[in-house]
């Protein structure tokens, strides 16, 4: 029985960055990456797809109830912001001077910390 292979892409965000949503229900809002899923190619993004969670009563929330928190997006609904201009911009590799690989704002040019 054959196997099916997975292909995985290079994820350039990272944990961290400064993102917008380009695409859903969350489109236009920007957001700090607080969690990198991966596996499932997807991200959380702090403030979008804000989704309510029904919880039973536990030790950490005693009441349970209706919770809101983040869920995960797609990374092709991300776009990164420019450090520089603070536009969406696509990310480039390069070696820097050091001779690391670093990430780079393709439209500034600007590396990415």
């Amino acid at each position: 029985m054959a196997q099916k292979t997975k292909t995985t892409h290079k994820i350039k965000i990272k944990k961290g960055d400064l993102v917008k949503v380009i695409a859903g229900n969350s489109k236009g809002k920007q957001g700090k990456v607080l969690q990198i899923l991966v596996d499932s190619n997807r991200a959380v993004v702090e403030g979008a797809n804000i989704v309510k969670k029904h919880t039973k009563p536990s030790a950490a929330n005693p009441n349970g109830g209706i919770i809101e928190k983040e869920a995960a997006i797609t990374i092709s609904n991300l776009a990164l912001i420019d450090p520089k201009t603070g536009e969406t911009t696509r990310v480039g590799r390069r070696v820097n001077a050091d001779g690391k690989i670093v990430r780079y704002a393709k439209k500034s040019g600007e590396e990415i910390k």
